[in-house]
């Protein structure tokens, strides 16, 4: 679950808080003299009036104009009842309007989540997408989270392993692919809706998704998404197969959290995304198979962190990728198999720190990258085995990486070779 959720105010709740009417018809009455004599006071001052005229005997012209301004006031004074009144019946018809839709809402919503429930494919699969359909239509944001968390919820369910295709376990078997129909269907879903626009007809974005603990064996797009508010939970999810998009996301705001996820097939793709704000974290994640990309991501601002994950085994690659500001985490981090490549990589402002990182196997390369910046650091890190190069990389050492690497270099560690000079000075990429 997404720890500590508070619920958010939607801007569009129309809660029912008006004033008593005789505090109302006073305060707009004051309002009105106020405003009033306010308009008098500044025409009187803008034609330069110097004093009023006075005559002791009341014509009858002066009498009738006296009459005309007493009907205009109370005209005035209707006015301003008339327009209370209708305010205040407006205000009551839209809280009534609002809590019929709730009220319609709330029974089809029952109506879903009852489809949801059975034990039939085919009618969850109805209650899917009736539940998509009413978080569309839903009069306030709360009730579309309530919707996007039921969805979320039904994934988290636990589901018996698909039997395989023994003729023995046939019925199983098809039970099995009609209900990861179901499942692929809300991911789809997901997909779909949060990358349409915030504030356009069916946008999910800005609504918490709370994937935690999820396997995640099918397609899901997120690509040319915005996360900018909200909170989206992969915390603990598996990703054993399928297609993962995350292609020209753009990360400016809220949270994202693969924390302690397990990678270990399908593909996540996160080529050309850009992590401005905001806060995603890969903490204690385990890359073991399946391939990630960050292919020309630009880190520019936030934070990223790769803190205490494993890299055991496929590929994840940041090549091209730019580090350009914020704060990208490698502490702590165990290299032990598969390949991580950051070749063509630019370092020219991020804070990157691969401090405390053990490089005991698998393959790392550098080749190839640009150091302009002095903030890449390997303090505390281990070189132990596998193979780490910096092949072809240009610019300044990062920071203890030849404190760490140590004397002589190992074999398993290849340095440009004016790293190794006594006075190392920056190349010219």
């Amino acid at each position: 679950m997404i720890a500590n959720r508070r619920p958010r105010p939607a801007s569009d709740d129309r809660e029912l808080r008006l004033w008593k009417v005789g505090r109302a018809l006073t305060i707009t009455f004051a309002a009105a003299v106020l405003v009033a004599g306010g308009i008098f006071y500044g025409l009187v001052y803008l034609l330069d009036f110097q004093e009023i005229d006075t005559t002791k005997k009341l014509d009858a012209k002066t009498l009738f104009d006296l009459v005309k301004l007493s009907f205009g006031v109370v005209a005035g004074a209707g006015a301003l009842v008339a327009l209370v009144v209708a305010y205040r019946r407006q205000r009551v018809d839209e809280a009534g309007a609002h809590r019929e839709a709730t009220r319609l809402h709330t029974e089809r919503f029952s109506q879903a989540v009852e489809q949801l429930g059975s034990d039939s494919p085919a009618v969850q699969l109805g209650g899917v997408h009736a539940l998509a359909g009413l978080a569309d239509d839903a009069p306030d944001n709360n009730l579309r989270q309530t919707c996007i968390d039921v969805l979320c919820a039904y994934l988290q369910l636990p589901f018996t392993p698909d039997p395989g295709n023994d003729p023995a376990h046939q019925q199983e078997h098809h039970r099995y692919l009609a209900l990861r129909k179901v499942r692929h269907t809300i991911l789809r879903l997901i997909g779909d809706h949060y990358r349409r626009p915030q504030g356009t007809h069916r946008s999910w974005q800005g609504c918490d998704l709370d994937l935690t603990d999820v396997i995640i064996d099918g397609p899901i797009d997120f690509s040319g998404a915005t996360f900018s508010d909200g909170a989206v939970s992969f915390r603990g999810a598996t990703f054993s197969s399928g297609m993962v998009s995350f292609q020209g996301a753009m990360f400016s705001g809220g949270r994202v959290s693969f924390y302690g996820a397990t990678f270990s097939g399908g593909a996540m793709d996160f080529d050309d995304a850009t992590f401005s704000d905001g806060t995603v974290s890969f903490q204690d994640a385990t890359f073991s198979g399946g391939m990630v990309g960050f292919g020309s991501v630009m880190f520019s601002g936030g934070l990223v962190s790769f803190g205490r994950v494993t890299f055991s085994g496929g590929a994840v690659s940041f090549y091209d990728a730019t580090f350009s500001g914020g704060r990208v985490f490698f502490s702590i981090a165990t290299f032990s198999g598969g390949m991580v490549g950051f070749d063509h990589a630019t370092f020219s402002g991020s804070t990157v720190s691969f401090q405390g990182a053990t490089f005991s196997g698998g393959r790392v390369r550098f080749n190839d990258a640009t150091f302009s910046s002095d903030m890449v650091g390997f303090n505390d890190a281990t070189f132990s085995g596998g193979t780490v190069s910096f092949n072809g990389a240009t610019g300044v050492p990062p920071h203890e990486l030849l404190a760490a690497v140590g004397t002589p270099v190992p074999a398993t560690v290849e340095l440009p070779g004016i790293w190794l000079s006594p006075d190392p000075q920056p190349q010219e990429g």
